[in-house]
């Protein structure tokens, strides 16, 4: 299997560093952590790639049996470490992605050594007890919104996700990383995204974890990042002075240094 090749793999920083993986969230690819690399190549051995169906990854190899899991997702991870031979690797995920790293450090505990969790939520419907942000009906909604019309949708939701309205570039380049996905693969990871329930996964978690949340997020409220620091025992929750869901392209400098700090603590 050609890992290079069919999720687009990166491999780039100081190659005597401890590696960090960079992991994009939904309609992303890894382009969306151009301002983050630079913060890290000096120190770090930096590997970024595409999920299957994102960026500029193999849509041949894309299947729904296996994307309609976040298992999936959590196996292309897993595949890229077991191709670059990673040991002890930091994972930082983004959104969907930092519970993608959760499942990933489970199922191949040798190569994950900590966790960088980047504007998380493993549940994005509300419970009784529990607030993810979203109704059931709001969540039924928006996936009928994306499966009648993704093109639309996208450009509807891109500046709403973002946040940031006074920097409407944001939203602009989200709008089009979202639209330049395919839409049928696109369907199929946002029902795997906003479906999931990964909340009992958290209590596995056991390595180092950050947890960075914004001070305005409508996809991932403060009420779940508080949620997913009490779940990691000895987790670290740092709220980022950033609004909307994507710190790492609206505050780049306050993203870096957290992280950045996080991984001289590891050392």
């Amino acid at each position: 299997m050609d890992i290079d090749r069919r999720n687009n793999v990166t491999v780039t920083g100081n190659p005597l560093g401890r590696t960090v993986v960079l992991a994009h969230g939904f309609g992303c690819d890894q382009n969306m952590w151009r301002l983050t690399v630079p913060a890290l190549a000096d120190d770090y051995r930096v590997v970024l790639f595409d999920y299957v169906g994102s960026g500029r990854s193999d849509l041949s190899a894309f299947t729904e049996d296996r994307y309609a899991s976040l298992d999936g997702y959590a196996q292309d991870v897993v595949d890229v470490c077991e191709a670059l031979d990673l040991r002890e690797a930091v994972f930082v995920g983004h959104s969907v992605s930092a519970m993608i790293g959760v499942l990933a450090a489970g199922m191949a505990p040798e190569r994950i050594g900590g966790l960088v969790m980047v504007a998380p939520s493993p549940r994005y419907i509300d419970e009784e007890g529990y607030r993810g942000g979203f109704s059931a009906e709001d969540i039924d909604e928006l996936l009928a919104s994306l499966d009648s019309n993704y093109l639309g949708w996208s450009a509807a939701m891109a500046p709403v996700i973002m946040g940031n309205a006074e920097r409407p570039e944001l939203g602009e380049e989200l709008t089009n990383s979202f639209c330049a996905t395919d839409p049928d693969m696109a369907r199929v990871f946002a029902r795997t995204t906003f479906l999931s329930d990964s909340r009992n996964d958290l209590k596995g978690v056991k390595v180092p974890t950050l947890i960075l949340e914004c001070t305005q997020d409508v996809i991932a409220p403060r009420e779940v990042g508080a949620f997913v620091h009490q779940a990691i025992a000895g987790s670290t929750l740092v709220t980022l002075d950033a609004t909307g869901h994507c710190p790492h392209l609206s505050a780049p400098e306050a993203t870096n240094e957290a992280i950045t700090a996080f991984l001289a603590r590891l050392q």
